[in-house]
């Protein structure tokens, strides 16, 4: 997609866009080489499609970066996982908070080693001001442990007399951990794979749902501009009609 192209659509969206980065694995096994191999060459991949997102006039990525079940793969490789965290923190948070670029981080915080949730409080306390870019991470994330750490919210504010209402969606969104971010426009998902695999349930209601045949070690802005310009190209009416068939409608009532 030339500069031109996204200069003249950039208001068609999508604002805030989601991914599911799949197939480290399947890179590395195709190559002869270990998954965390896969895994190393997936941050790459990361890096590239962060700084691709806001020439394409995306404001808000949400990236699925270890999901609840991920703490069944084996050992070493959820150990290389973390190792990758680590690395990832201390080499590109100080450039990301510099360009502007606020991060939060989705999911329980129970559960994550000691050092990881420290990282994890810090990156979010250090660039919570920034206001340029969002960059979400999923990180020890589920999107049903989201909804049902929302309802546990909701059922504490009752119990506890500060829920003189019905229940409504706004009060079951604000405990999402996603609240306040912007609505998901669109998903990815790379590898070839077609499924959400517990990952945004809430949020994916009215989303466009794009699915991409490359892995993602090899992902970037040309892949990353390929979804947008599909998203681009379809008609989003949340249920409704589009005008063309409503017309249609009232000429045929003339």
């Amino acid at each position: 997609m030339s500069a031109e192209t996204v200069a003249t659509t950039r208001g068609k969206g999508p604002r805030h866009v989601a991914l599911i980065m799949d197939g480290n694995g399947r890179w590395a096994e195709r190559r002869g080489l270990p998954r965390v191999v896969g895994h190393r060459e997936g941050v790459q991949a990361l890096r590239r499609t962060i700084k691709a997102a806001p020439d394409l006039g995306i404001d808000c990525l949400t990236v699925f970066g270890f999901s609840t079940e991920n703490w069944s793969r084996p050992a070493d490789e959820v150990s290389d996982l973390m190792g990758l965290v680590r690395s990832f923190v201390g080499s590109d948070l100080k450039k990301l908070d510099q360009a502007g670029v606020q991060v939060r981080v989705l999911g329980r915080r129970k559960g994550l080693p000691v050092d990881i949730a420290r990282i994890v409080d810090q990156t979010v306390r250090q660039t919570a001001g920034n206001k340029r870019f969002l960059l979400q991470v999923a990180f020890n994330y589920g999107g049903r442990a989201d909804l049902v750490d929302a309802a546990q919210r909701l059922a504490d504010l009752a119990r506890a007399g500060q829920l003189p209402h019905e229940i409504t969606e706004d009060d079951l969104n604000a405990g999402l951990s996603t609240s306040g971010a912007p609505p998901v426009d669109l998903i990815i998902r790379t590898s070839g794979e077609q499924r959400l695999s517990n990952f945004l349930l809430w949020e994916a209601a009215y989303a466009e749902l794009v699915f991409q045949d490359i892995l993602w070690p090899d992902y970037g802005a040309e892949a990353l501009a390929e979804a947008v310009a599909i998203y681009r190209a379809r008609d989003r009416r949340y249920g409704g009609r589009p005008a063309e068939a409503d017309n249609l409608v009232k000429v045929a009532a003339v």
